[in-house]
């Protein structure tokens, strides 16, 4: 297959590396440093037993139109990055280019293909003015749910932290001819990439995580277990968590695990730092819209109260409004 990433960071270059070195034509968009590395000496693999894995025949280019028509392109980049993408994207496009939408919280095609009253619907939060769905045609798009971690250390080298699982699915729950393929492709080059029925499901059970705990530890520098130990805190991410079934419950979804099963996980990941509090202190633009917004967003449309998620919200939004406007970061340091 050919296949384009867009956005050669750690997830990215995990899903690249991995697919080159498996015989597949891999093409990055990339810039600066990393366009640099990658042309000179492919993509570094540093995998979770240490072990290295190099991919010499990936290339990478700046340029959208230099890559060609692409049989899938797997978008890598945050949500609120996607529309600093277009109109270049569909230079990637020909007439049966799949879109894969490896990105967390709820993505703009959420309502393509969901029967119901709000089949069709646009979600401000993440699509504002429906720009992305303007020039992304919905029919292109195959969703995913990203697993793994994995940072990007040097330009060109990625190291894997933990996971390969990838799951996908169609917006309408069919076992398409292309998503079996890129199942398939995704399989041979060493992942977990299995075909979901309900991939807004999937999407549910890590956003249920992802929209509690990324703003809670943003706002109070504290860990996933910290988050989960501390009985008042725990408490409100129950509440958030509460809330967001209701509106998930509202738009068809079923769970199929407990609140206190989900708190667990989170609680056994241990000592970890969520993406939004390395993006307070490193001070960067925040991915609060696909992860909270949304779903405030949601519960308005389904007439379901989201007061807990809203607050939070609120504050989050404040703050991450305040250090892009200072243009600085905010992190808790040892007094000298």
């Amino acid at each position: 297959m050919k296949i384009t990433v867009v956005g050669a960071g750690a997830i990215g270059g995990y899903l690249g590396a991995r697919l080159s070195a498996a015989g597949e034509e891999v093409t990055f968009i990339a810039r600066n440093r990393n366009l640099e590395a990658i042309n000179a000496h492919g993509f570094r693999l540093i995998q979770e037993d240490g072990s290295e894995l190099q991919a010499p025949a990936v290339r990478a280019v700046q340029r959208y139109a230099d890559a060609g028509p692409q049989d899938a392109v797997l978008l890598t980049v945050k949500a609120h990055q996607v529309r600093d993408l277009l109109p270049d994207l569909r230079g990637l496009f020909g007439p049966h280019t799949t879109v894969v939408t490896m990105i967390n919280g709820v993505p703009w095609w959420y309502f393509h293909q969901l029967a119901g009253p709000w089949e069709g619907r646009a979600i401000e939060a993440v699509d504002p003015g429906g720009l992305i769905a303007e020039h992304i045609e919905p029919e292109r798009v195959i969703g995913s749910v990203v697993y793994p971690a994995a940072e990007l250390v040097a330009p060109g080298v990625v190291k894997v932290i933990e996971g390969n699982r990838f799951t996908l699915g169609e917006p309408d729950g069919s076992r398409s001819e292309r998503v079996e393929r890129l199942s398939k492709a995704l399989m041979n080059a060493g992942f977990k990439a299995p075909v979901s029925k309900d991939i807004r499901g999937e999407i549910w059970v890590k956003l249920w995580g992802n929209l509690t705990f990324n703003p809670i530890s943003a706002l109070t520098h504290a860990t996933l277990e910290q988050i989960c130990t501390f009985a008042p805190t725990r408490d409100l991410a129950a509440r958030m968590m509460t809330e967001a079934k209701a509106v998930a419950e509202r738009l068809g979804v079923q769970f199929r695990i407990s609140l206190e099963q989900r708190l667990a996980g989170a609680q056994a990941v241990g000592a970890h730092k969520t993406s939004m509090l390395q993006d307070v202190e490193a001070g960067r633009t925040l991915e609060l819209e696909a992860l909270v917004g949304a779903v405030v967003e949601l519960g308005r449309i389904t007439e379901t109260p989201t007061p807990t998620i809203e607050a939070i919200y609120a504050v989050t939004k404040l703050l991450g409004q305040t250090v892009q406007a200072q243009g600085g970061r905010l992190a808790v340091t040892p007094l000298s």
